[in-house]
C-alpha cells in the first residue's frame, strides 16, 4: 500500500507552482506562531542593511548576509521538528526532549556562527 502524501504525484512546473504556495504559508506559519523565527527575521532585516553600510568586499558582504539567512533556516527546521514531535505527543519524553534540544543547538550554533563570520569579515 502507498502510504505518500497525494501531492507526491504533480510533476513539473505544477509541482514547483504548488512548492511556492506551500512555502509561502510556512513563512506565514513561522512569522505568526514562532517568536524565535520573528525575533531573528528582526535580525536579519537590520543586519542585512547594516552589512550593506560597513562594505566589506563582497565576498564578505555575501558571507554576512548569508549567514543571517542560514539562522532563519536553521530556525524553520527547529520549528518544524517542534510541530512534528508536539503533534506525536505533548507528553515528556526523553527522545522528545532530545530532539527539541538537538534542534535548539542547532540554532545557536548557526547564531554563533553569525558572530564568528561577522567577525572575521570586519576584522579583515
Amino acid at each position: 500500500m502507498n502510504q505518500e502524501s497525494p501531492f507526491k504525484g504533480r510533476t513539473g512546473l505544477a509541482r514547483v507552482w504548488n512548492a511556492l504556495f506551500y512555502s509561502i504559508d510556512g513563512l506565514k506559519a513561522a512569522i505568526r506562531h514562532e517568536d524565535a523565527f520573528r525575533q531573528e527575521l528582526l535580525l536579519t532585516l537590520v543586519c542585512i542593511p547594516l552589512a550593506l553600510w560597513l562594505e566589506p568586499d563582497a565576498i564578505g558582504r555575501a558571507l554576512m548576509i548569508a549567514v543571517l539567512f542560514l539562522v532563519l533556516i536553521v530556525e524553520l527546521i527547529n520549528s518544524a521538528i517542534e510541530a512534528v514531535v508536539d503533534r506525536v505527543s505533548l507528553e515528556n519524553h526523553h527522545l522528545a526532549k532530545r530532539a527539541k534540544d538537538i534542534g535548539s543547538a542547532a540554532v545557536l550554533l548557526s547564531l554563533i556562527n553569525v558572530v564568528v563570520v561577522w567577525g572575521v569579515v570586519l576584522s579583515v
